[in-house]
């Protein structure tokens, strides 16, 4: 089903903030890879850090799947799938941040494929932002 006008309104706007945010983070977690390891060390024994931040995750997350479930074309999924997962992790790091501190050191093991990850997080970001920024919006039916 084709999205709506209001559905590319939407869209767009989510890529406006979606799309910078995740060109700017990952490429700075991708450069201090070399010092990032420490930094989650200090993260993950600050027990009121990890709860308020895993708060805010699952508020952002959350505030993107109640004004934005639309899953037709490749940028509405992107942002979809973007608030799920901030829900998720927000969730799970409230809940069980174990895991998480896990899978980070696991990462921290792994720095070549975690910087691919990132890389692959800023295309993603640079397409959200030429969509939110740059592309013109479909003319409306």
């Amino acid at each position: 089903m084709p999205a709506t006008p209001e559905a590319r309104a939407r869209t767009r706007a989510f890529a406006r903030v979606i799309g910078p945010y995740l060109v700017i983070v990952p490429a700075i977690i991708a450069v201090r890879v070399t010092n990032i390891g420490t930094t989650l060390a200090a993260f993950f024994e600050n027990q009121a850090l990890v709860l308020i931040t895993g708060s805010f995750l699952l508020f952002g997350g959350l505030l993107i799947i109640a004004h934005h479930q639309y899953w037709s074309g490749l940028s509405a999924i992107l942002i979809s799938l973007f608030g799920w997962f901030l829900a998720l992790r927000g969730l799970v790091l409230m809940a069980a941040p174990q895991l998480i501190a896990r899978a980070a050191a696991a990462a921290m093991n792994m720095m070549p494929i975690a910087q691919i990850g990132c890389g692959f997080l800023v295309l993603i970001g640079l397409w959200l932002t030429y969509v939110g920024w740059i592309a013109k919006p479909p003319a409306a039916s």
